[in-house]
């Protein structure tokens, strides 16, 4: 069998899955959920051994820290898993939900309809957390997905896949609506993308280059953002403890992850009273600072100077840009130039620049007094995120159960006949 022909095979699957599971009962999806959160606990010493595989392999060929960490199925990562299944199965049912009802004056009722988007193909590097939480979003709302982790995870990804499949099948749901590709050809990726009659959404979660080959090679929509370059800018009057621990939250807590803070603009009148707290605390930690003039005397021993290149990068390291600004206007114009609509925040105890800043920094989370990294599914009420997306067409932000439903146009008449 061909590879286009293997693809295509899974493409029909999926399509057929689809039209079943978008009938499905909210009880038959909920009970596939909480299935699939129990099969987790009971086959955890399993997934920890496929996953320690793919560790034993990565470690070989010499993969970097922050891959790494992702790659892991820590325990804690494993708990939330867990607990992301059951979120999930107790949120309400998008399906079939009326966001809104009108009446036209020839008594037509309009409404509009939620409905799934069909087929989502879920391509995605080392992270296979992102089997469960893609698969878990997508059934809960109606849709077949096709999982194509990357190669680094195949032995864990593997593993997870069967147990979405039992968890379906046990509840009478179609195991044919999360199927995972199980080839490690790049040449997969390139099928898929061709495959527009039966896939309906590419999301690709990874590095930038992976989401721009798919975005390039896709037949099909793409939802996707291609990095996270998140800024904070801490304003005249900002509470400069409360800035200090944000800034180090956003910083030093994950490196690696899209809602890392890389840039740090500070007001000029705060900057000689905060950045040398910043250069202590951060540089203890092992962050090393990429100064402009104005911050590169106030920062300590671990500050270098910074080039034109550091600005607008997505480090995953413990690097930060840092910049002295004039005021809001320069540091909404420098997220403006270098940000990627992933997260922008800014501390300050002025209400109006707070409300300033949320209107115009354009970015996908945008807040006040809170750390970069709360731009996630999980941590905003979602239950869990198959993705952050940076375009701004179909959704914006961290895409949880409602952002992959879409709706349609639904018509009550009595006979109505248009004149």
């Amino acid at each position: 069998m061909t590879l286009a022909h293997e693809m295509t095979l899974l493409g029909q699957k999926a399509k057929e899955a689809a039209r079943l599971l978008a009938k499905a009962s909210p009880a038959a999806k909920n009970a596939a959920l909480t299935r699939l959160a129990a099969l987790l606990e009971e086959r955890e010493a399993g997934l920890r051994a496929a996953n320690a595989q793919d560790l034993d392999a990565a470690r070989a060929r010499g993969l970097d820290a922050p891959r790494m960490d992702r790659l892991t199925l820590h325990p804690a990562v494993l708990a939330d898993m867990r607990a992301a299944c059951l979120h999930v199965a107790g949120l309400p049912d998008p399906v079939g939900a009326l966001d809104s009802q009108w009446q036209r004056p020839n008594g037509l009722l309009v409404g509009r309809m939620r409905v799934p988007l069909g087929v989502i193909a879920m391509i995605y590097e080392a992270r296979p957390n992102v089997t469960i939480d893609a698969a878990i979003l997508c059934l809960k709302a109606g849709n077949a997905v096709i999982l194509r982790g990357g190669s680094e995870a195949l032995h864990s990804n593997t593993a997870l896949a069967a147990l979405l499949r039992q968890a379906l099948e046990e509840a009478g749901l179609p195991a044919d609506a999360a199927q995972l590709v199980t080839t490690t050809d790049h040449a997969a990726v390139t099928e898929l993308c061709k495959l527009d009659q039966y896939i309906d959404v590419m999301i690709p979660r990874g590095g930038e280059g992976l989401v721009r080959a798919v975005t390039e090679a896709a037949t099909m929509p793409v939802l996707k953002h291609y990095k996270g370059v998140c800024h904070a800018f801490v304003d005249a009057d900002a509470d400069l403890d409360k800035a200090l621990d944000i800034v180090f939250n956003g910083k030093v807590q994950r490196p690696g992850v899209c809602n890392a803070l890389e840039c740090l603009l500070v007001h000029k009148d705060c900057a000689a009273a905060f950045l040398p707290r910043v250069g202590r605390r951060l540089g203890e930690a092992g962050v090393e600072f990429r100064a402009c003039p104005a911050s590169l005397p106030l920062l300590g021993p671990t500050a270098r100077p910074q080039t034109p290149d550091d600005l607008g990068q997505e480090f995953h390291a413990l690097i930060l840009a840092v910049r002295v600004v004039d005021d809001m206007d320069q540091a909404l114009a420098h997220i403006a130039r270098y940000g990627s609509n992933h997260t922008e925040i800014i501390c300050t105890n002025d209400h109006g620049h707070a409300m300033r800043f949320l209107r115009e920094a354009d970015a996908s989370m945008v807040a006040v007094n809170a750390s970069t990294r709360f731009n996630d599914g999980g941590q905003l009420g979602l239950g869990a995120e198959i993705g952050i997306s940076t375009s701004k067409l179909h959704a914006y932000g961290p895409m949880g159960v409602q952002e992959l439903t879409t709706t349609k146009f639904v018509v009550f008449g009595q006979g109505q006949v248009r004149q």
